[in-house]
Order: C-alpha cells, then sequence, then structure tokens
C-alpha cells in the first residue's frame, strides 16, 4: 500500500495506519513541484543577493553574524549536522522514530524549506526500505526545533551516524554500501532545514495520542467491570444528572457507562447501600475530562504535523526569505505537558478501584482469594500499581515550566517539550500497566459474583479475558499474569 506525500490534511489516525500497515511513501507530483520550486527559488536568490541570509550564507545561532564563502556553504551544512548530533541516553524506539521520518518528509514537501528533491527522497527511501536511524531521546530543548534528535534522524544521509536495518544496528556507510546509494550531498540551507523542526517532539506525542485515545476507551471498560465487581450503583451515570453539567466527555462517559453495563443480572439485585466511592461514581466526571483532554491536543497536535517548522520559511510566492520562530515547541509543549497530567489521572483513579476491590468490603474475600491467610492473593498488585501511579505524579510535573537559556543567551527561551514528550511516553505505558492490572482484579472480583452475571458486554471482555488469564484460586506468580494482562490490553 502506498500513501502519497501531498498538500492533503495528514490525520493522526492515518499516521498509525501506515505505521502500522507499513505502507510505502511516495511523494506526488505537486510535492515534487514545490520542492523544486522553493530550492529554485532559493537558489537565484542567494546568487542575486549579497545580503546575508541567516542560516544559508551565515553561521547558526549566536554565530549568525558570521558570513560564511559560497564556496563553504556545503561544508556548513554538513558541519552543522555532525556537531549537533549530541543525543545521549536510550534509543528511542523505531516506531516513534518512522513517524519523526514521516513528520519530516511532510513537512519539507509544502516547499517552505529550500531542501533538493534528492535529499527529500532519500528520506523516503530510508522509510520505505525500514532503514531505522538510531535516535537518542535525550538532548533536545524543544527550542530551535528538535536539533539533536533531528541531527541523529539525518546523518545516515549522509553516510553518517547510525541506522538498524534488517534487525541490526550498523553504521550509516554501511548501509549506503548495502544500497549503492551514495551519500547525500548537502546544499546550502538544507542542514538548518533537517534539523529545525518539531519532529521529535510531535512524533512523540502522535504515538501517545494513539495509545491514549485506546486507554480512554479501556478505561470505560475495565471501570464497568469494576463497578460490577464491586456491586456498584449504576443510578450516577443518568443522563439527567450530566445534562445539567454538559462537559462533551462526561455526557460521553456517562452514556458510555449505561451501554457497557445495560443488561446486567448484577445491578438489577438488591443493593445495601446507597452511594459508591469516587473512583466509581465520578468516572463520567474524570475519564470524561481525560476525553476533553485528548480532544485538544489532538486539535494541536494535528495542526503541528500539518505545518513547515523550520527556519528560515522560504516564501517564493511571497519573494520573502524570513528568519522567525516556528521551530519553537512551546505550542505543543504545553499540551503534551497536559496530556501526560490526564493520563496520570486516568491511573490515579484506577488505582483506586483496584483498592478497593481487594480491601475486603462489599461482599468480596479479602484480597480476592477464597482462603486469605495462607494466600496473600491480589494483595500486591494493588502496591505495585500505586507504585506505578506515584511515579506518573513524577513524571506529570510540567517540563514546559523551565527554560535554560543556551547559544550564548541567543535562544533565551526554550520550550523543553522534547523532555514533555519522553515523559508523556513513559506516563502511557505506566497508564497502560495500571489499566491492565485493574483488569487483573475486575476479572478475579466479577467471578465471585455468580452465579450473577455482568451485562452482555462485560460478560464478553470477561470470557476473551479468561482465555488468556485464568482465575486465580491459590497464590501463584503474579508477574506473568500482568505481563499477559497487558499483552491483552494491546491486542484487542
Amino acid at each position: 500500500m502506498i500513501h502519497y506525500i501531498n498538500n492533503d490534511h495528514l490525520t493522526i489516525e492515518k499516521i498509525g495506519e501506515i505505521i502500522e500497515n507499513d505502507y510505502k511513501l511516495e511523494l506526488s507530483e505537486d510535492a515534487k513541484q514545490r520542492i523544486r520550486r522553493c530550492r529554485s527559488y532559493l537558489d537565484k536568490k542567494i546568487s542575486a543577493n549579497n545580503a546575508p541570509i541567516y542560516g544559508v550564507t551565515t553561521g547558526f545561532g549566536a554565530l549568525c553574524n558570521v558570513s560564511i564563502g559560497n564556496d563553504q556553504l556545503s561544508q556548513l551544512q554538513i558541519n552543522l549536522i555532525k556537531s549537533h548530533a549530541c543525543g545521549t541516553g536510550e534509543r528511542v524506539p523505531n516506531d516513534i522514530v518512522r513517524i519523526m521520518m514521516l513528520l519530516k518528509i511532510q513537512s519539507l514537501s509544502y516547499g517552505y524549506s529550500g531542501c533538493k528533491l534528492d535529499t527529500v527522497q532519500r528520506l523516503v527511501a530510508f522509510f520505505n526500505n525500514g532503514i531505522c536511524p538510531v535516535v537518542y531521546k535525550q538532548g533536545s530543548l524543544g527550542a530551535s526545533g528538535d536539533l539533536v534528535p533531528l541531527a541523529h534522524l539525518c546523518l545516515p544521509l549522509l553516510g553518517l551516524g547510525e541506522v538498524e536495518y534488517q534487525g541490526r544496528v550498523m553504521p550509516g556507510a554501511e548501509v549506503l554500501r548495502k544500497k549503492r546509494w551514495k551519500p547525500i550531498t548537502l546544499a546550502s540551507k538544507e542542514g538548518l532545514a533537517l534539523l529545525n523542526g518539531t519532529q521529535n517532539m510531535s512524533a512523540f506525542a502522535v504515538w501517545a495520542l494513539l495509545r491514549a485515545q485506546r486507554l480512554s476507551d479501556w478505561a470505560d471498560r475495565i471501570a464497568a467491570m469494576s463497578l460490577d465487581a464491586y456491586d456498584g450503583l449504576v443510578e450516577p451515570f443518568t443522563h439527567a444528572v450530566h445534562a445539567v453539567r454538559p462537559h462533551k466527555g462526561q455526557i460521553e462517559t456517562a452514556e458510555r457507562m449505561r451501554e457497557l453495563l445495560e443488561g446486567s443480572q448484577i445491578q438489577r439485585n438488591i443493593k445495601g447501600h446507597v452511594q459508591d466511592p469516587y473512583s466509581f461514581r465520578c468516572v463520567p466526571q474524570v475519564h470524561g475530562a481525560v476525553k476533553d483532554t485528548i480532544r485538544y491536543v489532538k486539535s494541536v497536535i494535528d495542526i503541528e504535523i500539518n505545518s513547515a517548522t523550520d527556519n528560515p520559511t522560504v516564501c517564493p510566492d511571497e519573494d520573502l526569505i524570513i528568519s522567525a520562530g516556528n521551530f519553537h515547541g512551546e505550542p505543543i509543549a504545553l499540551p503534551i505537558d497536559f496530556l501526560s497530567i490526564a493520563m496520570s489521572e486516568l491511573a490515579n483513579i484506577s488505582e483506586r478501584r483496584i483498592y478497593r476491590l481487594v480491601s475486603g468490603t462489599r461482599g468480596l474475600p479479602n484480597f480476592l482469594v477464597a482462603n486469605p491467610g495462607v494466600n496473600s492473593g491480589f494483595m500486591i498488585t494493588q502496591y505495585t500499581a500505586a507504585s506505578v501511579v506515584s511515579l506518573n505524579k513524577s513524571l506529570a510535573m510540567p517540563s514546559s515550566v523551565d527554560s535554560i537559556p543556551s547559544c550564548q543567551d541567543q535562544e533565551d527561551h526554550v520550550s523543553m517539550g522534547a523532555n514533555a514528550a519522553i515523559k508523556l511516553y513513559k506516563v502511557v505505558l505506566n497508564t497502560e500497566r495500571v489499566l491492565a492490572i485493574e483488569l487483573f482484579n475486575a476479572a478475579q472480583a466479577l467471578d465471585f459474583r455468580l452465579p450473577l452475571k455482568s451485562s452482555p458486554a462485560i460478560c464478553q471482555l470477561h470470557e476473551e479475558y479468561r482465555r488468556v488469564v485464568p482465575f486465580i484460586l491459590d497464590d501463584e506468580l503474579m508477574y506473568p499474569y500482568i505481563e499477559k494482562s497487558v499483552e491483552f490490553l494491546r491486542r484487542k
């Protein structure tokens, strides 16, 4: 399957489809024309203009006043990529690197960056051949874009750095030899076009949003199972309650909970209590707020991935080459931090429901085993969830409230959006783990309600889950079942 890079709006869902189904990329004729036109305009402008153009005929950052001779313009761009490849720490996962490549190609295709067509086509060839540059998580300030990770992304174009190809990490020069490709020769401005931009932050955000949407849906389904297992009340999800406080996510969640619990025998059973704890009663208010946050963050990232975010911006139609600040990560750093907070809260309320399920109340046995004492049962699953939730709370501290000036104070305010993105990645994975642990507990608790059954929707989910994780009669090794629960959430 082929995805054509063009001027059409690129959605986050389409990116997920491209990565998951291993689409090949191809530049449309329109994209090729825009790239050629911008490059031609830039070359003519350099030839006809003796005035310095930032990043084209000058140095970078605090060296912006140093003019560069025409005979050194290509070397300037090569040196830029080499010197900026200062990444450290863990590798960025390959699926996120592939999103980075796709977003960089998309941004360059608009024809505002001044890249040569063969440079963009080489990025496309890397993507299509499964060549994944080795990129490190740490090093970007999210200000002049993602300079460090994008330098690592583009090093192999020059035969430098490393790639992962066919399951093996190798030097960039080796993969070029294998493919019989020559290293790209960079023209003026190209190194800056490749390194400036928010594609690292945006790639993490796209990955996180795709996961967050799935986890938000899972949170509702798992909460409904937990509620029935806890013999909770469905009345708090009545539409009339939420109509008088009509936040969109809240109304959607209440409706979803009613649908999930429709037909439950447990709900028809006479209750001996009139009120549930907040972690059950306020699912619409909390899960709904998360939905609204996801919706907002998605709207911002949607704009970002359909934008040109390098510098200077080359505008042939307006006859302008403007050095400005489209690479600054603040517009997405704040929402990325916001999504970390929201996902942390989704895990937080999930852990509280786990605690209730193992607490030995509402007719459930202590720690969800028939013979507590000799068996510790699910006692420590709550500990694990609490540990992960506590870590999430630390990770949810916003990165975007910090700024450390760099480049001899030329870059005197930075977004730290890349750090926000790294933390968001961890928070999303942690939230997935907590929800998996809740499902592990909820399914166990629900079995203690037999012969009363939950709703058809919840019973079906329970039955599917029981195919991979059994009822725990006596103490067993629990960590493999937690991992199977995580995998269950990813597969379904």
